[in-house]
């Protein structure tokens, strides 16, 4: 079992084809084919822009939940484009549902205070440490 908090990916000779594993669930990542991959999963930047969607439509639910907000359906698109050395996301919410305009004005805030949009606009540090084992 991956310890919680952990995500573990693994490639052997394949070109691109991953497999990701995190807690409880597995996974796989892959390139297009144009760029040399099977297309047998989404790419790593697919699971960035799904990871921001996501965590935007689970935190938006769940504070709609506890507001008793009549909401039907969040649907939650991300883009990105790389522009003069940075990253941006487009992200483009829909709420169905019956909401007045204060209370969709909030569900804006809510939206940017998801846990993956905090990570992204805040700084971050990446560690790495690198431990060679001789092959089987």
């Amino acid at each position: 079992m991956i310890p919680e908090k952990t995500a573990v990916a693994t490639i052997g000779t394949d070109s691109y084809y991953t497999t990701l594993e995190s807690t409880a669930h597995t996974l796989h990542a892959d390139e297009p084919i144009e760029s040399g991959g099977s297309d047998r999963g989404p790419s790593p930047h697919d699971f960035l822009r799904m990871s921001l969607a996501s965590c935007t439509a689970i935190t938006l639910r769940m504070y709609a939940n506890r507001k008793n907000f009549d909401v039907q359906q969040i649907q939650v698109k991300v883009l990105s484009e790389q522009v003069e050395g940075k990253t941006i996301f487009h992200r483009d919410v829909v709420i169905t549902g019956n909401l007045d305009e204060p209370q969709r004005k909030r569900m804006l805030q809510i939206a940017n205070a998801c846990p993956v949009h905090k990570t992204l606009t805040n700084p971050i540090e990446i560690q790495t440490n690198l431990s060679a084992t001789a092959p089987r």
